[in-house]
């Protein structure tokens, strides 16, 4: 909820238009808004800031790689949303979705597994090992 704001309000937004039909892989960074037809994968840079929106008149079919995915149309491939996916009341996917944090509205649609993306945690402390003061006594005479 809190980086929702912090996304829309970035810079370098590409529109595929609802008449467009694009033949092959996009790879994109900033925001990318889909009203058109996708034959390909759709893919972000690397900076962890992509966000994909797919309008309900928009499709893909390939595999969706973003950080960032809000879908109100069909996907026909897997959905790896390492960030946030939201899936809006006209989305379907046909394929496995990937997610981090996941939000499905009523007469949304997956046709395929969902898989949690489970943050790489840091190593535990261990605790079997008593503690050890590192202070010392001194005897007085």
């Amino acid at each position: 909820m809190f980086n929702r704001k912090k996304r829309r309000e970035m810079g370098a937004s590409s529109i595929i238009g609802h008449q467009t039909e694009v033949v092959g892989d996009i790879k994109f960074a900033g925001r990318l808004h889909i009203n058109g037809a996708i034959r390909g994968n759709v893919t972000a840079d690397q900076d962890d800031t992509g966000m994909l929106t797919l309008s309900e008149t928009g499709s893909i079919h390939g595999n969706v790689a973003v950080p960032y995915v809000v879908l109100d149309g069909p996907v026909t491939g897997s959905v790896y949303a390492k960030d946030h996916i939201e899936l809006a009341s006209k989305a379907r996917v046909e394929g496995d979705v990937h997610y981090a944090l996941i939000e499905m509205a009523m007469g949304a649609e997956v046709n395929g597994k969902l898989v949690r993306i489970v943050p790489v945690a840091s190593e535990p402390l261990r605790l079997d090992s008593p503690l050890r003061e590192s202070s010392q006594e001194t005897e007085i005479d």
